[in-house]
């Protein structure tokens, strides 16, 4: 298990230098096509700024468009067990007590957000409260505690700040393309117009290459949250079992959206093709994860 976490977190800094790398590129193929070494500091000025407003802000959007309530301590009491159940992993896992919120839906789901342990936040659906048993709610809240522990929120706060930059450039490309001619006075030396050319294409390309990359950091934290979440709770079964259950049911989500997608336990979105799922997933296939849980010994 120690070796699983370990090769994760090796490939999860792996993955985020080619994104960083990729970034860079987007900045400078977009300052080599517009002849504007200003570009390629604004790319990095805004990423900051993005950056900056999510960290801060980015977990009260999100619990909002969820449509989560926090549950208080005057709550009904099955409310307050859930907390308990919340207080006693943290006891173990050394972490501070997050605030827990329910979302009215009757989806089994559950997610994590937050900046750092101190500021965390963990939301669950009725739908799950309803559905598992404590042993696999546990598993569950162990995982998004592990989500939390590894700061991989706040990864993925920044992770999809650095695709949204990507992407914005990109965009004003395309929307600059359109005025830009490759026979202007600019443009008269055919050095310049292959290198312009292929800015062009690492630009069109970059955001692909990025959205590949976000997905393939999703999918390693999901198994490092599972793996992190077992040692947690000694018991693999629960969360694998909990699994089980979260890949039979067929409701949709309510709130979901792209954006948030890749915060969930499980995918939001129910799909049918199992190739297309598994190749533009946020999450890797529940089947890999169960049986990885299942192979577990602790």
């Amino acid at each position: 298990m120690y070796k699983e976490i370990a090769a994760n977190r090796q490939k999860t800094i792996f993955l985020i230098t080619i994104f960083l790398v990729i970034l860079i590129g987007a900045g400078y193929a977009a300052s080599v096509y517009w002849d504007s070494p200003d570009i390629l500091f604004l790319a990095v000025v805004v990423s900051i700024g993005m950056s900056w407003w999510s960290y801060f802000a980015g977990d009260k959007a999100i619990l909002s468009m969820s449509g989560a309530r926090l549950v208080r301590h005057n709550a009904e009491l099955k409310e307050i067990q859930i907390v308990h159940l919340v207080e006693n992993l943290c006891i173990t896992a050394g972490l501070p007590l997050p605030k827990v919120y329910l979302v009215n839906d009757p989806a089994p789901n559950a997610f994590a957000v937050g900046r750092d342990p101190k500021h965390a936040s963990i939301a669950l659906t009725t739908g799950i409260v309803e559905k598992l048993d404590k042993v696999e709610l546990e598993g569950v809240i162990a995982h998004e505690l592990s989500h939390v522990k590894n700061y991989d929120i706040l990864l993925s706060t920044v992770v999809i700040t650095l695709l949204g930059v990507i992407t914005l450039i990109a965009d004003w490309m395309s929307r600059r393309s359109r005025w830009v001619s490759f026979n202007n006075n600019d443009r008269n030396n055919q050095g310049n117009n292959v290198m312009a050319i292929i800015a062009l294409v690492f630009l069109i390309l970059a955001p692909i290459f990025a959205q590949l990359i976000y997905l393939a950091i999703s999918r390693q934290r999901e198994y490092l949250a599972d793996a992190s979440g077992a040692l947690l709770t000694r018991y693999p079964e629960g969360l694998a079992n909990a699994l089980k259950k979260l890949s039979a049911d067929t409701n949709q989500l309510k709130f979901a959206n792209r954006a948030t997608a890749g915060l969930y336990i499980v995918n939001p979105f129910k799909k049918t093709n199992v190739m297309l799922a598994e190749t533009m997933s946020t999450h890797p296939p529940l089947a890999k994860r169960i049986a990885a849980l299942e192979r577990m010994n602790i």
